[in-house]
């Protein structure tokens, strides 16, 4: 995919933010849209299909935590990757974000350098959607499709965000073995995003309640397995 051909929505309340990244990011060919809060980013997110958002967490009207949860409750944005922009760096705000959907997070201040660096690692995902792995996969009564995003379980679609869905599939896909968490965060997030490292923590419990706890288990100070 081209760069002219990638829509980059910017959501923060200060004009100030807005006009630096913009300008960085359009510097770099991409489209971009904006929004001050998070009301406008729900309203921009289903105009504009985006295939990156980067908000801020604390806005007025809707919070960067709500809107990232509702996005995530619109099937067509379904697999928009979803970066915080925040100054807050305390562990508990990071699982907060992961929880409520969220694939990473951008730090304040902002550099500019470091800001494309890390945007050009997040769209490097954008890849996989252009050459999915034309794949089904079927464990126990749960089919898996790699390629179209979808999993149906007693006959039930399942939406799962993307990084959920990854990790779901990696387990899935060899049923018994214990996969390491540094082998998850490897072949799931990639060596180039830093995430914290409860990551994996919030993602499997998510994925607990959605696809049923039997499903999953913890082998302690090793990693996490999946059996039918």
């Amino acid at each position: 995919m081209k760069k002219k051909e990638i829509r980059i929505l910017l959501v923060d309340d200060e004009p100030d933010v807005l006009e630096i990244v913009g300008y960085n990011l359009s510097q770099e060919g991409y489209q971009i849209f904006t929004a001050e809060n998070g009301k406008e980013a729900v309203q921009s997110a289903k105009k504009y299909n985006p295939h990156l958002i980067i908000m801020d967490v604390m806005m007025p009207e809707m919070d960067g935590m709500e809107a990232c949860e509702i996005i995530r409750k619109v099937p067509e944005l379904n697999n928009v990757i979803i970066t915080f922009l925040t100054a807050r760096n305390e562990d508990y705000s990071q699982v907060a974000g992961f929880d409520a959907g969220a694939d990473d997070y951008i730090a304040k201040p902002i550099k500019p350098k470091l800001l494309v660096s890390k945007v050009k690692a997040l769209l490097r995902r954008l890849k996989d959607d252009e050459n999915p792995k034309s794949e089904t996969l079927n464990v126990g009564e749960i089919e898996i499709n790699r390629e179209e995003y979808k999993i149906i379980k007693d006959g039930i679609e399942i939406i799962l965000p993307r990084k959920e869905f990854e990790l779901f599939y990696l387990l899935a896909s060899k049923p018994g073995k214990v996969f390491k968490r540094e082998e998850i965060l490897d072949k799931v997030w990639g060596t180039e995003v830093v995430v914290g490292g409860r990551t994996i923590d919030v993602h499997i419990r998510k994925l607990r309640e959605k696809i049923g706890d039997e499903y999953f288990k913890t082998t302690k100070g090793i990693g996490y397995k999946f059996e039918i």
